[in-house]
């Protein structure tokens, strides 16, 4: 049974995925901009809600600081960029393989 959890690196604005200590896959991400930074911490996935439409794209993950998440987007132009209100952006089909692999409560570490 696989340990997932979830690093994300905003300097290099990459969603790690790991299973214990072992990195298994890496995803390119966008995140929140210099007004609305993406705030560094310790969270962990509280929900997920398919299709929520507008720019949260095919899937939204809640995270467990309110209003804040890891999503899909409309825009996939903005994927690497400093350009969110602090959520975490990931290409739809990235957010699909990251979300059937984690569960609920997934840990999920933002680090600077």
């Amino acid at each position: 049974m696989p340990k997932y959890r979830i690093i994300v690196d905003l300097s290099d604005r990459q969603l790690y995925l790991l299973d214990g200590s072992i990195v298994v896959r890496g995803f390119p991400v966008g995140i929140g901009k210099m007004l609305t930074q993406t705030p560094a911490g310790e969270y962990e996935i509280i929900n997920k809600q398919p299709n929520p439409g507008g720019p949260f794209g095919v899937l939204w993950m809640g995270l467990s600081k309110p209003h804040y998440g890891i999503h899909g987007t409309n825009d996939p132009g903005s994927i690497g960029r400093e350009v969110s209100h602090g959520c975490i952006r990931m290409y739809n089909e990235d957010v699909l393989a990251l979300s059937a692999l984690v569960p609920i409560h997934t840990r999920v570490t933002i680090r600077p």
